[in-house]
């Protein structure tokens, strides 16, 4: 397993990361998830991530307990804040009173002192920036944090917060937007932001979804217990159900032949071919699924073969940046 700098910061993360994102307390059970985060730390990977909101504030016990007996300062754990966790008014958002109590309740989830990345995991337009990152400061200060990131912010909300954050002397070192081949939003604005601002990207559903493995096949029902054919999680892959969309995917099994990889494993490599790219965020339901992605760590592909992805692909990629949309947090 090969790690990378994110952005100009010091801290170093795995190529390949461990996400438990409608896993962990919810798809599989407890023995399955320790299995995959076993498997992922026999395959070298450091690096995980979860979420206060996944599964209602399970999954992140589920790691914290998975993760218990390992050297710590060996490892680079994140979550995030912003989505609601609770009946309360103040159970979600970027307020300073809902920042100061959700890292408390992660921390004790996760049985550990501090974290390594905590993620603002979406714009707030309801509570003023200043306020957001004065909260982050203190969090920082106390030894709770050891960096700032943003997931899923357009590039001017990026911009205004590291003038906060440079003014403040915290490191607001990383992005967390979802990145694949058929989903590259970030690639015109946010990506040119943050490397002018020294931040990296740590990616999410490299896979899109699970459509890159290739096994949703045009004009066919989607496999049983996969999650196209499970109503609460369709929503992540409907965008890409097109048959024009799942035949184009078929289409790149050869060029992921001839390179020695499965369909999953091109996916999950053309993502770290970004030099703007630290660490890819896989999921996995079995130990198998893991070992698969974390293989691709060190792969490289030559540039006639990123060239022929880009011509089958390119009528039905999302390049759109006017897709990486504020939301609002509250029913």
């Amino acid at each position: 397993m090969e790690h990378r700098h994110v952005g100009k910061s010091g801290l170093m993360v795995s190529e390949i990361a461990y996400g438990n994102w409608l896993t962990h307390g919810q798809q599989i059970d407890e023995d399955a998830a320790y299995a995959c985060v076993a498997a992922a730390l026999d395959a070298g990977i450091t690096t995980f991530d979860t979420a206060d909101m996944y599964a209602d504030t399970r999954a992140e016990e589920v790691l914290g307990r998975a993760l218990a007996k390992q050297r710590r300062a060996g490892l680079e754990i994140s979550t995030k804040v912003y989505w609601p966790t609770g009946p309360g008014p103040n159970d979600r958002g970027l307020s300073r009173k809902h920042i100061l109590d959700a890292i408390d309740g992660s921390l004790r989830r996760l049985r550990t002192d501090y974290v390594d990345i905590y993620w603002a995991h979406q714009y707030d337009v309801e509570t003023p920036l200043e306020e957001t990152m004065e909260a982050f400061y203190d969090i920082v200060r106390a030894g709770k944090v050891r960096y700032i990131g943003v997931s899923e912010w357009r590039a001017e909300d990026i911009r205004a917060a590291h003038r906060l954050a440079r003014e403040l002397r915290i490191p607001l070192i990383a992005n967390q937007p979802q990145y694949s081949m058929l989903w590259r939003v970030i690639e015109a604005e946010v990506v040119p932001a943050c490397a002018e601002l020294g931040m990296g990207q740590i990616v999410w559903s490299p896979i899109a979804g699970g459509v890159l493995t290739g096994k949703y096949l045009p004009g066919q029902q989607p496999p049983s217990g996969s999650r196209g054919a499970d109503a609460e999680s369709r929503q992540w892959v409907d965008p890409y159900m097109s048959d024009e969309v799942l035949t184009r995917v078929q289409r790149l099994r050869p060029l992921a032949e001839s390179a020695g990889l499965t369909l999953a494993q091109l996916a999950v490599a053309w993502t770290l071919q970004n030099p703007h790219v630290a660490s890819a965020i896989v999921g996995a339901s079995n130990p198998k699924q893991l070992a698969e992605n974390a293989a691709v760590s060190g792969v490289t592909l030559d540039e006639e073969l990123r060239t022929r992805i880009d011509d089958i692909l390119d009528p039905v990629v999302e390049r759109d940046p006017a897709r990486t949309a504020r939301e609002d947090p509250r029913p």
